[in-house]
């Protein structure tokens, strides 16, 4: 009664022990419970492992990696953060995002050959291509980039006729010029591999008919979907162009020059520059077709007509030059428009 209170070891049973379930072992000779026998747990002896060694290929966080060098902007690191803020961009967020990728291309100011302005110029070109539903948008990019371009930025390789180095958004402009020429004047299947030589459309009838009399056969070929990707980037770059030329970053002579070279063979046209001529019309016909301009205007669609009455040229080219001769003839207006009145019919006619 008066002795030191011995410790009391509460072991608690779980429902299976109170009911004797002959199917469930007991906690307590499972060993896993404090003083009902962790003693062996705890007193057991495990063999010591071997630490793990570092192989040469394992993977390290970037973000480890850049601190040894905070002030310089690798390629890579341009690519990534560029390529993310092209990704968000849409027309709710175009201030705060144009403005982060205009910082990036700011880097240049601490070149002298403008390889970051250049790179950054790359994907917003191969984005605006890529993507040819967003191509107002990436125009009005282009637009901000060349009014907003840090004058420091220049390139000491290219200078004007003073012989001083061109900065500043003439050389954004000089660049993204560059590029827009060279792609246009290449076309889009020159630039993808010779095996793509058909048209897709030709290659999507192939592909059905030879998958007619197979099971599960493979869709299209390898040469179908490099076709599709120099088209949709082909007639991108054609949109683009376009767009440019609606915000003044090109002028009206550019836009004649390349209605005459998409025209310049009536005989034996390609397909591709029909469909190219198509796209370019219905995206800047309006604005070409102005009182000063009515004569070339004239001439371009005097060709149309006769290369639309061609035997060289697929039924589905014929068409389409005859949808842009009757969109013409419209006054520009498409089909699905909202419904004008007769004054504003006249007052569009008489522009």
């Amino acid at each position: 009664m008066g002795g030191p209170a011995r410790p009391r070891y509460i072991c608690r049973l779980t429902r299976a022990e109170r009911r004797g379930d002959p199917n469930k072992t007991p906690v307590s000779q499972k060993g896993h419970r404090s003083g009902c026998g962790a003693a062996s747990i705890l007193g057991a002896r495990f063999e010591p492992v071997v630490p793990l060694e570092l192989s040469a290929n394992r993977w390290v966080p970037t973000s480890t990696t850049c601190k040894a060098q905070p002030d310089v902007d690798s390629p890579e690191l341009v690519d990534r953060k560029v390529k993310a803020l092209l990704n968000k961009l849409s027309m709710e967020k175009f201030e705060t995002i144009s403005d982060q990728i205009i910082h990036w291309a700011n880097r240049s100011v601490n070149e002298k050959d403008g390889r970051t302005l250049i790179r950054v110029i790359r994907l917003v070109f191969e984005k605006a291509t890529d993507e040819a539903a967003w191509s107002e948008v990436y125009a009005r990019l282009c637009r901000k980039m060349m009014e907003q371009i840090s004058p420091e930025a220049q390139d000491d390789g290219i200078k004007n006729t003073e012989g001083k180095p061109i900065a500043g958004g003439q050389l954004f402009r000089k660049y993204l010029l560059n590029r827009c020429q060279e792609d246009f004047e290449r076309g889009w299947f020159a630039k993808e591999a010779p095996a793509a030589t058909k048209t897709s459309d030709d290659l999507a009838t192939e592909a059905a008919n030879d998958k007619k009399g197979t099971d599960k056969a493979e869709l299209y070929s390898d040469e179908y979907y490099t076709a599709q990707k120099a088209k949709r980037q082909g007639l991108g770059l054609i949109k683009f162009i376009g767009e440019l030329f609606k915000l003044q970053m090109l002028t009206e002579r550019i836009m004649h020059e390349c209605v005459k070279q998409l025209l310049v063979n009536v005989e034996n046209p390609e397909e591709e520059k029909i469909e190219s001529l198509c796209q370019l019309l219905k995206t800047v016909g309006q604005l070409l077709d102005t009182p000063r301009a009515r004569a070339h205007m004239d001439v371009f669609f005097s060709r149309m007509k006769e290369l639309g009455k061609s035997h060289n040229i697929s039924t589905r080219m014929q068409f389409m030059l005859q949808d842009v001769i009757e969109l013409r003839d419209r006054a520009w207006m498409s089909r699905d428009a909202a419904p004008m009145t007769i004054a504003a019919v006249h007052t569009r006619l008489v522009r």
